[in-house]
């Protein structure tokens, strides 16, 4: 009897559908088969969905963490390597170290109160920190001052220019990590992106806050060099190709890139 079902659901089903997909032809045999097993009827089993409609399953959320983590961490080793070459420093550094000789407290110190001052003022500007956000302000100061304490600052220069473009390049790597993550900007490129949504030029605003932050660094006394120059040429490419490379996506249906996740925001400071 059993044969007999699945015999008459397959000349059923050509004639009804004609050329229908193996996918639909294994459904329907479930539900054939459903009626007799071992002599008593059974439920037959809903069909499957398309595969596409079928939801694509969001990468884990300890993943993005774990990324995060790492490119903030990275971040601060990379401006700590900065700090040590002595060579000249990134815009916001720059604030950073003058503040310290100016005032004291270390410069991984000052770097959590600005980014803590900069998280105040998207308030006014309806701006949303995400986890992402409250984790660069502490763990990108904590490791800066961590290294300092840790590492004396070489004298050849020859080890200095090493420390400068190894931090540049680690920056680059760091900034891909952490924005790549997907778990919120950093406090300067959120205010960044909340002067732009205003209607005011992306490379406008950008170009004024790190200009005010460098020209303040520097009437404070940081430093400013060939490093200097040097990150402000380089960064931009190197976030270019890390951020796409390490932005964590939703994998995509087959037939589409329904359920991607968008692109990942492009900034360059923490």
């Amino acid at each position: 009897m059993l044969g007999v079902c699945f015999a008459g659901c397959e000349v059923a089903r050509r004639d009804a559908h004609g050329d229908a997909s193996d996918e639909a032809l294994a459904n329907e045999l479930d539900v054939c088969s459903s009626a007799v097993t071992n002599g008593r009827r059974r439920p037959a089993r809903a069909p499957r969905p398309p595969i596409c409609e079928r939801r694509s399953v969001p990468p884990p959320r300890a993943r993005r963490l774990v990324q995060l983590f790492l490119g903030l961490a990275l971040y601060g080793v990379s401006d700590a390597m900065l700090l040590l070459a002595g060579l000249g420093l990134d815009p916001w550094d720059v604030l950073h170290q003058g503040l310290s000789r100016r005032i004291g407290l270390g410069v991984g110190t000052w770097a959590i109160i600005v980014g803590v001052a900069v998280l105040l003022a998207w308030i006014p500007l309806r701006q949303r920190p995400g986890i992402g956000t409250l984790c660069n302000v502490l763990v990108v100061g904590a490791v800066i001052d961590l290294m300092l304490a840790l590492v004396q600052p070489p004298h050849a220069i020859a080890s200095r220019i090493a420390l400068l473009v190894g931090g540049v390049v680690l920056n680059g790597v760091a900034t891909g990590a952490y924005i790549g993550a997907g778990l919120g900007p950093g406090p300067r490129d959120g205010l960044m992106t909340a002067w732009a949504a205003r209607g005011h030029s992306i490379r406008v605003v950008r170009t004024t806050i790190e200009v005010s932050a460098l020209g303040v660094g520097w009437a404070l006394g940081g430093t400013v060099g060939v490093g200097t120059v040097l990150y402000a040429l380089a960064i931009g490419p190197l976030a270019h190709v890390f951020i796409p490379l390490l932005e964590i996506r939703r994998p995509a249906p087959p037939d589409g890139p329904v359920g991607e996740a968008p692109a990942a925001m492009a900034g360059v400071a923490p």
